[in-house]
């Protein structure tokens, strides 16, 4: 009976040992793929719940700010700086490749499996990621650099994340009698 009390216990403290060091060598890949694979199936289900629904496949796209036409060519832009931001007011991007690649969730594209993880690793361990940058126009954002940085923190349930911020203000009308 001895012998088996000691066997349990040099077993327990071998579990212990493997899982701090597996900690320390990145057990956290093994969540970040595990949280990829996850984000991946629900956009996949959603695509699926579309097309069942006859609903348009671009539907789940982000929103596309075009930054060099129509009114946002034209609009004055001010910094305001780096401010903390609600995750939930992102709702699309300037880059049109972008908008097409990742889904309103933002969930990642397949092809960028091997960043996200990284990211997803760095956000766990508590690095400090560079803030993104963002165009406010009212109390929405729109990302210009960082879209990855965004996927990581809808997945990680962040309520809010750096950006640095410039916001567009609509070009004021011409004044009476003026062209």
């Amino acid at each position: 009976m001895g012998v088996l009390i000691g066997f349990t216990a040099v077993l327990v403290a071998l579990d212990r040992l493997l899982d701090r060091l597996l900690l320390k060598l990145g057990a956290s890949s093994l969540e970040a793929e595990h949280a990829y694979t996850r984000l991946s199936r629900e956009r996949s289900r959603a695509s699926l719940e579309r097309w069942l629904r006859k609903r348009s496949t671009d539907s789940d796209d982000l929103a596309y700010l075009p930054e060099d036409t129509g009114w946002v060519a034209l609009a004055r832009r001010r910094s305001l700086g780096v401010e903390s931001i609600p995750v939930a007011s992102i709702v699309g991007t300037v880059d049109e490749h972008k908008a097409a690649t990742f889904d309103r969730e933002f969930r990642p594209p397949d092809f960028s499996r091997g960043r996200w993880t990284l990211m997803f690793r760095a956000a766990r361990r508590g690095a400090r990621l560079p803030p993104i940058s963002v165009y406010r126009v009212g109390a929405q954002h729109y990302v210009r650099d960082g879209h990855h940085r965004v996927s990581v923190a809808h997945a990680l349930g962040v309520d809010s994340i750096d950006a640095e911020i410039t916001e567009l203000l609509a070009a004021s009308p011409p004044a009476p009698g003026r062209g």
